[in-house]
């Protein structure tokens, strides 16, 4: 039953943010003084907010900053760092030592410190956001692609994946990869939720979009000042942040049990 709401609540949430890239129930950069504050209603569900912009447009164009921001960023660190993951684990000399080197520094800076480093040489957006974000979670996919693939590679059908004449890169491709994919998919799920967060704390320092781009740290920036007169205004971003990172934790933690092979009773599957 919480498997299922929490993939309803994904579907709903993906859907708004990929919906609101062509359309939106009203236009997003109007604004309309005489709107300003406007209760639920018929016309807007949720209200208006200071500038009389519909709150459920605003919601759905945040997701899609948000959301977006978040799975390009995770996208960079699975594909930069699953890769090096492998070649640390296959190479297990000078090649393993710089990755895991190199991973090392770059976690001495996290992606808030990256992201006032971008924004000082080219200026705050979302785009600084997805790299400061992407690259601090490079090193998390490469360490932990490079662990499971080391215990991965002592394996007795990796023996005799060698015994056959395969080599390092064919063994990595066709049996290592295939078997860390699960790992890396789960890690991919939590370190979502965790990229959503940051994209969220960029936006509120006005590190992320920036506008008229909306997103939902941004609305929560705007609307710390009028909490008092209009809580609704940081309620809604904020259930929104929270369903996010809740649903994709649960949907997380579900592929971890079912995906996971150190759930099949802790072998690897040969390939």
């Amino acid at each position: 039953m919480r498997l299922t709401l929490a993939a309803s609540v994904a579907f709903l949430l993906g859907a708004a943010a990929v919906v609101a890239i062509w359309w939106t129930p009203y236009p997003v950069d109007t604004i309309e003084i005489s709107a300003r504050f406007a209760p639920p209603s018929l016309a807007h569900p949720l209200g208006t907010d200071q500038y009389g912009r519909d709150l459920v447009s605003m919601l759905m164009a945040g997701a899609r900053t948000s959301l977006g921001v978040a799975a390009a960023a995770i996208a960079i660190g699975v594909a930069i760092g699953a890769p090096l993951g492998l070649l640390a684990a296959a190479s297990n000399g000078l090649a393993a030592a710089l990755v895991m080197r190199t991973s090392d520094i770059i976690f001495a800076f996290p992606a808030l410190i990256v992201a006032v480093i971008l924004t000082t040489s080219f200026g705050p957006g979302a785009m600084n956001a997805v790299v400061a974000i992407g690259v601090f979670n490079i090193p998390v996919f490469a360490r932990l692609t490079a662990s499971s693939a080391r215990r991965i590679l002592s394996l007795d059908f990796i023996d005799a994946a060698r015994l056959s004449g395969k080599g390092p890169a064919r063994i990595a491709i066709e049996h290592v990869a295939p078997n860390v994919a699960p790992i890396v998919l789960t890690q991919a799920a939590t370190q979502f939720a965790v990229a959503v967060l940051a994209e969220a704390g960029l936006s509120y320092v006005g590190l992320g979009a920036q506008p008229p781009a909306v997103s939902w740290g941004r609305m929560l920036n705007e609307a710390q000042t009028l909490v008092a007169i209009a809580p609704q205004l940081a309620i809604w971003p904020g259930v929104a942040i929270a369903l996010s990172v809740l649903t994709v934790t649960t949907l997380g933690e579900a592929l971890r049990r079912r995906l996971d092979p150190r759930g099949q009773e802790g072998r690897a599957v040969p390939c």
